[in-house]
């Protein structure tokens, strides 16, 4: 971009210096690194906390606003589609105007959200204000993985995005946590309100150090009908997940949409090449190692999300824990991923991503065995080994994986990659939700009826044993009311021997996933343009 092309973008007063490649940070506050790094985990922590921690605020929700089941599930359907569908075309934003801007909007935007959520006193305005959440958390997202790339040299972008992978991985799992302290000793307003002062602080930290980098020919223009193409293909994918476990995999409706995005992301290819300014140039999945990292992320979200979604009715539901004791459980996988990630980024700096990713996925696939072999009474050790696995198999891939989108992207395109990033993981992630709550719920289709009439309760009607084969999915025992104490222990050992077999099917889909997904990280290799950062024009 041109100079005056970059007065035009940011306003009248605003400059750049074209800074050669490699040369020195900015001194003081502004542009210091690894200060930016601070600012943007501040910004994420909030992103990343919302994902879980909402979850155990959702009964609470229910009873205080009057809610129905189908109106709790928007609070996290509404948050997960804005956020999924907008990801890629917020880190065109970030691209266009700088990451800077994207990144304070986005701070700025998803805490006032997050207060008006607090304040909101029906289930409707609680769902609205949660899909603005999702808006500003995808503004925000890609354009701190931007500013990473532009911030720190090629020496220590792994180190950096390492210790953002850290944050993002203990946001995730202390969310049950912190949520079921919030709830239990204040209210489920306060899981909201928490991030208005996260987002102050992160919003003056930011106004303070963050440098608006940007490449000299950043593009200058947008792909309206691209935006529309790809949002409405996200969109049909992303719904077809969401409804798929409701409607059947085998119903029409499903099919529809997962027919509908095909044909959208079909026309979208199309278009791309023949816009002078793409929103995702095609070229860019020229790349062997980018397109392997996009779909390594993809793979190992269907592992990791997957997976740990029945663990945490294992722990509350099979094992009886409250919330808290379940998250406490889960420290030794959230301890190995805030241990590991900065280790990670270390190895991958120095031995390239190809081997700590192989090993990461190879290590995860272990795990995720491991956890197919938990039963009722497996000891809290036993479970303890698996979950450390877990975490060291999976920060090396949560950071390799990420620079290895980033790293071989072009500067000017560094947004669209963090939001390809993103997209990947969350679309991962609910496949994984949706592929393997597929398998639990055919497993325990098959395996309930026998297994109840072979305890020998009472013979239950069709409606009946629909019912209890819900229930089962997620590890509740479907007890009738006034049962005698003998046949309601029958009922729950039927039920949690149901579950978990159920549990350790989905297990090994997922360690068979993490398995092919160590092929693809042999696929790739350290960012051709990872030396692009620390040395572009500024602001």
């Amino acid at each position: 971009m041109t100079s005056q092309s970059t007065m035009d973008a940011t306003g009248p007063g605003d400059a750049r210096s074209a800074a050669p490649l490699g040369s020195a940070p900015a001194a003081g506050l502004r542009g210091h690194p690894w200060l930016t790094l601070i600012t943007v985990a501040v910004g994420v922590m909030m992103v990343a906390l919302d994902g879980t921690i909402v979850a155990i605020a959702n009964p609470s929700i229910r009873d205080d606003l009057h809610a129905t089941f189908a109106d709790v599930q928007w609070i996290t359907n509404g948050y997960f589609l804005a956020l999924a569908v907008t990801l890629i075309t917020a880190g065109k934003l970030g691209d266009r105007f700088g990451h800077r801007q994207t990144f304070l909007i986005g701070v700025t935007g998803f805490a006032a959200a997050s207060g008006a959520i607090g304040l909101s006193h029906s289930i409707a305005a609680v769902v609205a204000f949660r899909v603005f959440q999702g808006l500003f958390g995808a503004l925000l997202m890609p354009a701190a993985l931007g500013l990473l790339r532009a911030t720190f040299p090629a020496e220590q972008l792994n180190m950096a995005i390492g210790i953002w992978g850290m944050v993002i991985g203990a946001s995730t799992a202390g969310g049950p946590i912190l949520g079921g302290v919030l709830v239990e000793h204040v209210n489920w307003q306060s899981v909201f309100f928490i991030n208005v002062p996260v987002g102050v602080l992160a919003l003056l930290l930011g106004t303070l150090i963050l440098l608006d980098h940007r490449a000299q020919n950043a593009p200058r223009s947008f792909d309206i009908l691209g935006i529309a193409l790809l949002s409405g293909a996200m969109f049909c994918l992303v719904w077809a997940l969401i409804k798929a476990p409701t409607w059947g995999w085998g119903d029409g409706k499903t099919w529809m949409f997962v027919i509908a995005s095909v044909a959208l992301f079909a026309v979208f290819s199309y278009w791309e090449t023949r816009v002078e300014e793409p929103l995702i140039p095609l070229g860019l999945f020229r790349s062997v190692p980018l397109s392997a990292g996009v779909v390594l992320m993809v793979l190992m979200a269907i592992a990791f999300m997957g997976g740990l979604f029945f663990v945490t009715f294992y722990l509350q539901n099979v094992r009886g824990m409250s919330p808290i004791d379940a998250g406490l459980h889960l420290l030794p996988l959230t301890g190995m991923m805030i241990v590991g990630s900065p280790l990670a980024g270390a190895a991958i700096t120095k031995l390239g991503p190809r081997i700590p990713l192989a090993g990461g996925m190879a290590v995860t696939a272990v795990a995720m065995y491991g956890m197919s072999t938990l039963k009722a009474d497996t000891g809290s050790g036993v479970m303890s080994v698996w979950f450390v696995l877990l975490g060291l198999g999976l920060a090396p891939v949560m950071v390799g994986a990420t620079e290895v989108i980033v790293g071989n992207a072009p500067m000017e395109l560094s947004g669209v990659a963090g939001g390809l990033q993103q997209a990947a993981m969350q679309i991962g992630g609910s496949l994984g939700t949706a592929v393997l709550g597929a398998v639990m719920a055919s497993k325990v289709d098959s395996d309930l009826p026998g297994n109840w009439t072979g305890a020998g309760l009472p013979r239950l009607t069709p409606d009946q044993l629909d019912k209890a084969s819900e229930a089962v999915q997620v590890g509740v025992a479907p007890v009738p009311k006034g049962v005698p104490e003998p046949v309601a222990a029958q009922i729950t050992e039927v039920a949690h021997h149901t579950f978990i077999s159920g549990m350790s099917l989905a297990s090994l889909v997922a360690a068979g996933v993490a398995a092919v997904a160590v092929l693809v990280a042999l696929l790739t290799k350290r960012g051709a343009n990872s030396g692009a950062g620390a040395g572009v024009g500024h602001i």
